[in-house]
């Protein structure tokens, strides 16, 4: 990797495309991504300069409240995806299809992929699991996809649970070759969750399309994170790969705390806060 700090991918002002990752990762220049479910949160990571949104079904769970991603529906997500990108000027924003909208049929996973970015505005989808066919028909349809392997939340109650994977040498040359053929199905990228980083390592070696770790070792293109985790705001456990890079949890419920004293000591609203 080189160590030479590198301009936003883009260039001053110009909309992250597919192209801009694949030079990243052509360069060795790492870069991040970060999942944003509404409008505020994507104009934020925007300005920061996140080149590339996901708009995850992980909405499930740190939005909607669901125990897993799979009941999430393709309205919700094209709601949610809606948001981002009117908040999202410059990132490249990625929605994913979530469980049940690709599974019966291609067709039906060609319709949906098509949703995503005719009606939602994204610049491509992000598709779980090992499908290279559907892979296959959706790009040369115009749609970009972003793979993902490894940990794939969607197949939680067929994996029995959120595990590692790729343990093991069979299961790691079995990842290895999924890969493969993913990218040639024409995935312009690569999520890889929740495996050893040895597994990470050799899948980032062997692609030569940008490889997105989430819990997958530092040895890939790039990292993503869930927005409400990075933050601090998600209560309870955590996965060892999530690092918080704030604790908003604990401000927000401070102010809330203090808000509530106020108004009832009759502090809020002062002079200053009238008409």
């Amino acid at each position: 990797m080189s160590v030479h700090a590198s301009p936003q991918p883009g260039g001053a002002g110009r909309p992250v495309t597919i192209a801009d990752l694949q030079a990243y990762a052509d360069a060795g220049e790492k870069f991040a991504m970060l999942t944003a479910y509404d409008f505020t949160s994507a104009a934020i990571l925007d300005e920061a300069g996140i080149p590339v949104i996901l708009v995850g079904d992980s909405l499930g769970m740190v939005v909607l409240g669901h125990d897993s991603t799979v009941p999430v529906t393709m309205d919700e997500m094209i709601h949610h995806t809606r948001a981002v990108r009117r908040g999202a000027r410059r990132a490249l924003v990625v929605g994913d299809l979530p469980f049940g909208s690709y599974q019966a049929s291609l067709e039906e996973g060609l319709v949906n992929g098509m949703r995503v970015l005719k009606e939602a505005g994204a610049n491509a989808v992000k598709l779980e699991g090992h499908h290279p066919e559907l892979t296959r028909r959706l790009v040369a349809a115009g749609v970009p996809v972003m793979g993902h392997l490894g940990l794939t939340p969607q197949s939680v109650n067929q994996l029995g649970g959120y595990k590692v994977q790729g343990r093991g040498e069979e299961a790691a040359d079995r990842l290895v070759a999924q890969a493969r053929e993913l990218e040639a199905a024409g995935a312009f990228s690569l999520v890889l969750e929740s495996v050893p980083s040895d597994v990470g390592r050799r899948v980032a070696e062997v692609l030569r399309i940008p490889v997105i770790g989430i819990g997958a070792g530092p040895d890939t293109d790039g990292q993503v994170l869930v927005f409400h985790d990075f933050l601090g705001m998600t209560g309870g456990h955590l996965p060892r790969f999530v690092k918080q890079y704030a604790n908003l949890r604990g401000e927000i419920v401070a102010a809330a705390k203090a808000y509530s004293a106020e108004v009832a000591s009759g502090d809020y609203p002062g002079p200053e806060h009238q008409y």
